[in-house]
């Protein structure tokens, strides 16, 4: 009794927030036509104070979108242009000498921000991929013998190009597991792609104006962390996750042989947070399947490891969460 009159409150919670969600769809929207998706996983990365991985072609507004956020919430946005010659320092920040002072000071870089954009992060060489990286899990940087905390809320927000594979560095797979989110996004309908031309063509530019703060969201993040999930929740999830781990013991021994290797825990945690943080866009203080079976694509599909009889046969990561969301069992 008293826990269903928690989640009574947690539902008047939520609706005094929900304001949140409506300035940020409010602001994205002068800006961005369509893309209800890519808005809605920035958000469920943001509110589960995630990184989102996002991969479409140039030109889908995935720079736009994330710099229209930042503006939003009146914080602090940096972009990272990966190229094969950046160096570390480049990212996290430095040490100089000062001739004047006659000591070295601390340049820090563009990391440090709210917001950091790593435009085509696979362009750059393994120890720039692993500098943001670590910046990303441990959330400080550390420059000469001094450590950093990062401001809070953190977003990295990494985009690839899919179509351009040459004289890339590819994410090794216990990289790309650090991000909560894999976004594919896609091209505009027909109706969406005209308004985009109506819009870019006109001399009127939508001026952006700060709707939020950083506080608000901090709040609304602990908010997002109090929503309720049951144990038959859980259950689902781990099932979920189990499932891409081993096939066979859910009757799905036709994946095996296309499945290199499984989702790691983290996978688990993701597909939680990411759950709870829908949850809270569709306005309730707690999970249903819905909500799990809705983020999973984006949480799993870059943690699943295909095998070379999965690619000669053009099978996706996507094809085998669809496979594996219609077998297991739905609490």
């Amino acid at each position: 009794m008293s826990e269903s009159v928690n989640i009574r409150e947690l539902n008047d919670l939520i609706a005094t927030k929900s304001g949140v969600v409506n300035l940020v769809n409010q602001g994205m929207n002068q800006t961005i036509v369509g893309q209800k998706h890519l808005v809605d996983s920035l958000l469920i990365a943001l509110l589960s104070n995630g990184h989102i991985l996002l991969e479409g072609v140039p030109g889908l507004a995935k720079t736009l979108a994330i710099k229209t956020l930042a503006s939003i919430i009146d914080a602090k946005y940096s972009r990272i242009q990966f190229t094969p010659d950046l160096l570390p320092a480049d990212v996290v920040g430095t040490m100089m000498y000062s001739v004047q002072k006659e000591q070295f000071t601390i340049k820090k870089g563009p990391v440090f921000a709210n917001f950091v954009l790593a435009d085509e992060i696979n362009r750059a060489p393994a120890k720039v991929q692993s500098a943001l990286l670590e910046a990303m899990q441990e959330r400080q940087v550390t420059i000469g013998d001094t450590t950093f905390a990062l401001d809070e809320p953190f977003l990295v927000m990494a985009t690839q190009n899919p179509i351009e594979q040459e004289g890339t560095y590819p994410l090794p797979e216990a990289q790309v597991d650090r991000f909560l989110l894999k976004v594919v996004i896609s091209y505009p309908n027909k109706e969406e792609e005209k308004a985009i031309i109506r819009q870019n063509i006109s001399n009127v530019k939508p001026e952006i104006k700060p709707l939020l703060s950083p506080a608000d969201i901090i709040d609304t993040q602990k908010i997002v962390n109090q929503i309720y999930i049951d144990e038959k929740i859980e259950k689902y999830i781990v099932d979920i996750v189990f499932a891409t781990r081993f096939p066979a013991e859910f009757g799905l021994s036709e994946l095996q042989s296309i499945i290199s290797f499984g989702a790691s825990p983290r996978a688990s945690i993701s597909l939680a947070l990411a759950s709870r943080a829908y949850a809270f866009l569709r306005g309730r203080g707690f999970v249903i399947p819905e909500d799990v079976r809705a983020v999973c694509h984006d949480v799993l599909r870059h943690r699943i490891g295909l095998s070379y009889e999965a690619e000669a046969n053009n099978i996706s990561s996507d094809e085998i969460i669809s496979t594996i969301l219609d077998k297991v069992i739905v609490p």
